[in-house]
């Protein structure tokens, strides 16, 4: 195990994440260089087209240092903040993190939100500040930021360009002195966490662990505590963008790809612990499951499309385990489903996918939040709709959900942002001036008016 490194990628959107993978990749030989391409940790056209990263992806590579091998294990994650449940799910799976800050735009919104979950985490930070060829870049006051906002100390930090390749051999370097090597026993019980899984054409239901005890070997037979079943392992492999590699076993602090064979897609939950059969280990604790924030009616055009749009809901809650739905109907729109989504991009991908992967027609209403009724006799009751709204005299008081939301903005701009937050009802929680002749501002305002906010302008 010391000579493994499990580490994540965490970033504000285009702060270079994927890219710097790449560099990394490239630079292990993970990948030859004829099959090279950018974005080579995004896998779907989806991401490639919009040029965002979705989902959290994995591989695993091979370093040389000092004339020892090592194991790289990357975990390149979104940045946008409706996929933070992946970034959530990566560091949970994590030993350390590379904070990747751009040289020319210093901290920005969701680096602070991705830092939390991993200060949270406890885990090891290795600030790199990106893009350091620019001919605007500074990184010296980025690294000032970074301490001075964040507090993380910016001694070992690193200062690279992935575009042209600067600094990634030191950088490697300090990933293998900095980032701690797993811990575990390998002589316990079998405990692995399921941090990802998707649905195959070939293979069926694929479960993506990270092992903390014991290990993983083909034909061994696993429990599974979410769903309270046992399964024979048929095949396990190691994570690669382009082919995954077989494997007869996965060690105690490794991360690899479980085939189980399974038939029900419920059956493998994000976040769930596999155990041997016969020898179970404990729950691996500390991960939370997602809550969504944003509702939305979903309905196929074809009414014959019902049973195929709740099937590809199924094989994207594998994919996606932040999703959720039941059953609804309309009047005007026939049956379809209310689905649960993290923000609106995450609507936005979604109903996009489900149109491109699944070849389905569908219909997504206007979106919505959950509020809670509480009732004069002392029950409470949660609607999405207006139409379920009890009696006044019956309401004793109603809760909406409130975000915490983080601004950066030039100081010339503070009496007109606060402006807007307050129309929006925004409760002001604090300011803090950065060393840039920027502020940042943290407001707690209703997901509904950011809802509609960003609903006006679709």
């Amino acid at each position: 195990m010391k000579n493994i490194r499990n580490f994540s990628i965490i970033a504000h959107i285009d702060h270079g994440k994927s890219t710097l993978a790449d560099c990394i990749i490239s630079l292990t030989q993970g990948i030859s260089d004829r099959e090279m391409k950018s974005q080579m940790m995004d896998t779907m056209d989806i991401e490639r087209e919009r040029g965002i990263t979705i989902k959290a992806q994995s591989v695993r590579l091979n370093y040389e240092k000092d004339g020892q091998n090592y194991i790289l294990n990357i975990i390149d994650t979104p940045g946008h903040v409706d996929f933070s449940y992946e970034v959530a799910k990566s560091i949970a799976s994590s030993e350390g993190a590379l904070l990747i800050v751009d040289a020319t735009q210093g901290i920005e919104a969701q680096t602070l939100a991705n830092v939390y979950t991993a200060l949270e985490a406890d885990i090891e930070i290795l600030p790199v500040v990106n893009k350091i060829d620019l001919p605007s870049a500074n990184p010296d006051k980025v690294l000032e930021e970074i301490e001075d906002v964040i507090g993380i100390d910016c001694t070992d930090s690193s200062l690279v360009s992935a575009k042209n390749k600067i600094g990634i051999k030191e950088l490697c370097d300090k990933i293998v002195d900095m980032i701690p090597p797993p811990k575990g026993d390998k002589n316990a019980p079998t405990k692995a966490m399921i941090y990802d899984s998707w649905f195959d054409n070939y293979l069926g239901a694929l479960a993506l662990v990270r092992v903390f005890d014991g290990g993983l070997e083909v034909g061994q037979n696993i429990y599974m505590f979410g769903s309270n079943k046992e399964y024979k392992i048929l095949n396990l492999m190691y994570p690669n963008p382009l082919k995954h590699t077989n494997t007869k076993e996965i060690k105690t602090g490794e991360i690899g790809i479980v085939s189980l064979g399974v038939k029900e897609i419920s059956d493998i939950m994000v976040g769930d612990t596999m155990t041997d059969a016969k020898r179970r280990s404990e729950v691996v604790k500390g991960f939370e499951p997602a809550k969504s924030f944003v509702f939305a009616g979903i309905y196929p055009i074809s009414t014959d499309e019902f049973e195929n749009l709740r099937d590809a809901i199924n094989k994207l809650i594998l994919n996606d385990s932040s999703l959720s739905y039941e059953p609804e109907s309309s009047m005007a729109l026939g049956n379809g489903f209310r689905v649960g989504f993290l923000g609106m991009l995450h609507m936005e991908v979604v109903v996009e996918r489900i149109e491109r992967e699944f070849d389905i027609d569908i219909i997504a209403t206007a979106p919505t939040v959950i509020y809670t009724i509480n009732l004069t006799d002392g029950t409470s009751i949660d609607i999405q709709n207006p139409s379920e709204m009890p009696l006044i005299q019956k309401i004793d008081k109603i809760l909406e959900p409130y975000v915490l939301a983080t601004v950066i903005t030039p100081n010339e701009y503070l009496g007109n942002m606060i402006k807007l937050l307050t129309i929006r009802r925004g409760i002001q929680k604090n300011i803090k001036h950065m060393p840039d002749n920027r502020v940042l501002i943290e407001y707690e305002v209703p997901m509904n008016e950011i809802i509609i906010d960003f609903y006006d302008k679709l």
